[in-house]
Parts: structure tokens; sequence; C-alpha cells
């Protein structure tokens, strides 16, 4: 598991780690009932403190990526189809946003767009 600290992000560092812990669950490089590094030892080797750590894996456990079982670790949660159909409707939603925020910068009418889309559905 890879996970990259940006610390000029303004994002906090827990939020980094959840989101990129996420992604890589909801993308498959993290498998179903995958072991993950204990709490202790990731904040040793992103030099963080181990409260930053939790705060990122009870946030993981809390929206159902993640389970914990005691003295044995966390773990990647059964894929809930229900959860990655919402997370990558709102996905849409965003990048949709910003399609139509690009074509009313470029005076793109309602019908050109329509059809950019019909294009793209095609191929």
């Amino acid at each position: 598991m890879n996970i990259y600290i940006d610390n000029k992000s303004g994002t906090p560092i827990y939020d980094q780690i959840y989101t990129q812990i996420k992604n890589q669950i909801i993308s498959g490089d993290l498998k179903e009932d995958e072991l993950l590094p204990s709490i202790r030892n990731l904040a040793k080797d992103l030099r963080i403190s181990v409260i930053t750590t939790k705060r990122a894996y009870d946030e993981l456990e809390r929206d159902g990526f993640i389970y914990t079982l005691p003295a044995k670790g966390c773990f990647v949660a059964p894929k809930n189809v229900e959860l990655l159909r919402e997370e990558n409707l709102k996905k849409m939603e965003e990048l949709m946003q910003e399609i139509v925020r690009l074509a009313a910068s470029c005076n793109i009418s309602k019908e050109e767009l329509m059809e950019i889309f019909r294009i793209n559905l095609e191929e």
C-alpha cells in the first residue's frame, strides 16, 4: 500500500490518508479482507502521529471501507455495491458540473453538449 503525504497541501493529513486508502479500495488495488498496516506501523512509516492515522482508520471504518478485528488488525471490508455506486455517482456529478461550466464558458449550447456526449457514448 502506497500513501504519500503532501505537507504543502491544505488538506489535513488524516484526510489524505483516508482518501488514498479509499481510492485504493475502490480501484481494487486493495483487495477484500486484505490486512492493512497497523495504525502504529503506518504512523511510523509516514512519520506522523498515531492519533492522525487512527482518525483516518476510524473514518474509513465508519464509512464501511474497512473493519477491525480486535488483536488482529484492520482489514478491507467486502465491497458494498451500493456504497461504490454512490461514490461513483458523486464523482460523475462533479465531473458533469465541471463540463457544464466549461461548456458555458465556451458558449456551447445544450444541444451541442448533448451531441458531444452521444458521440462519446458510441466510442
